[in-house]
């Protein structure tokens, strides 16, 4: 086998019995998945359900156990599909390892073609309570979240708002005891008007316009903004530059970041540090040196001086 084809990999993630092991192996037995592809298997958590092998849809499977994370290294990674003669990989992840683990040891022609979260609705609220930062790094980049074992007095919008406090990407589906599918309808307006001829910023929305902003620049190119900022000096900063925005929390407080703005005024050394105003700006997404790459950059219009928001790190949910 040729080393430098890309190798697709199918990633399984979620707690213990939540259903990863009956997805694959009915993955596996499907003749539409399986149709002569030398499959490895990597198995990295063990539940009371176990593969039958011997039902997959095609014998060309290697399974290979991973019994610590310590194991997932590039050398065994490659070693584990070398000795497999396999084009391709599905993981069985543990939940209890971080995802940066696997991301991190994976060859550089290993690409990850599909990525889903499996979940029992039963218990995932209070693991999202007590196990917040591992809840969100499998919900993060997973293209698909299945919540199993839903019961229909359960409240959908519990568990949406989790997910999109992660991504506003993820497919939801809600399965059900009886075995029928329910996807995930909830529209999700955004709480600010991006059409309108300034775009008003609440406090509480600073993260969500952030992310947004972010994920698409293109939507905000030449419109005005106008939000409440805490506004950074700094002496690498190229002339009539200041720095505006907010520490954002995305999962725990752990994790939380100061998520600015370049900003450029010709009369910047009027800004206080540490101060907070209220700026109105103009939006252009273009290379800046502050970034080193493209990214918003504002054009100061105007500013109000203000206190700080009741609630100094800006969430999500």
């Amino acid at each position: 086998m040729n080393e430098q084809r890309d190798v697709p990999v199918y990633l399984f993630t979620g707690f213990l019995e939540a259903g990863k092991t009956k997805f694959i192996q009915e993955t596996l037995e499907d003749r539409r998945f399986c149709s002569g592809e030398r499959t490895l298997l990597l198995i990295c958590e063990e539940g009371e359900e176990e593969y039958a092998p011997e039902q997959f849809a095609d014998p060309n499977v290697v399974m290979a156990v991973v019994e610590d994370q310590s194991q997932l290294t590039e050398a065994n990674l490659k070693a584990w599909l070398h000795d497999a003669r396999a084009e391709r990989v599905v993981v069985e992840y543990n939940g209890m390892w971080m995802l940066d683990l696997l991301y991190q040891a994976m060859p550089e022609n290993w690409a990850v073609y599909q990525e889903f979260m499996f979940a029992d609705a039963t218990t995932f609220l209070s693991y999202n309570s007590n196990m917040r930062q591992l809840v969100y790094d499998k919900l993060k980049s997973c293209e698909l979240v299945v919540f199993n074992r839903f019961k229909p007095e359960m409240d959908k919008m519990a568990f949406h708002k989790i997910v999109r406090g992660a991504s506003r990407r993820s497919d939801i589906a809600y399965e059900y005891a009886n075995g029928k599918v329910v996807y995930d309808d909830i529209q999700d307006p955004l709480p600010f008007d991006v059409n309108a001829p300034v775009i008003v910023i609440k406090d509480e929305d600073y993260a969500l316009w952030y992310r947004d902003m972010s994920e698409e620049p293109k939507k905000y190119e030449g419109k005005t903004v106008k939000f409440k900022c805490r506004c950074l000096k700094r002496g690498k900063l190229p002339k009539g530059c200041f720095v505006v925005g907010r520490h954002v929390m995305t999962c725990c407080v752990e994790d939380i970041q100061f998520a600015g703005l370049v900003c450029q005024w010709d009369k910047a050394e009027l800004i206080q540090d540490e101060s907070w105003m209220i700026l109105t700006a103009k939006i252009h997404y273009k290379f800046h040196r502050a970034y080193g790459k493209r990214g918003p950059v504002l054009t100061y219009l105007d500013s109000a001086m203000t206190a700080p928001p009741a609630q100094d790190v800006a969430t999500f949910y």
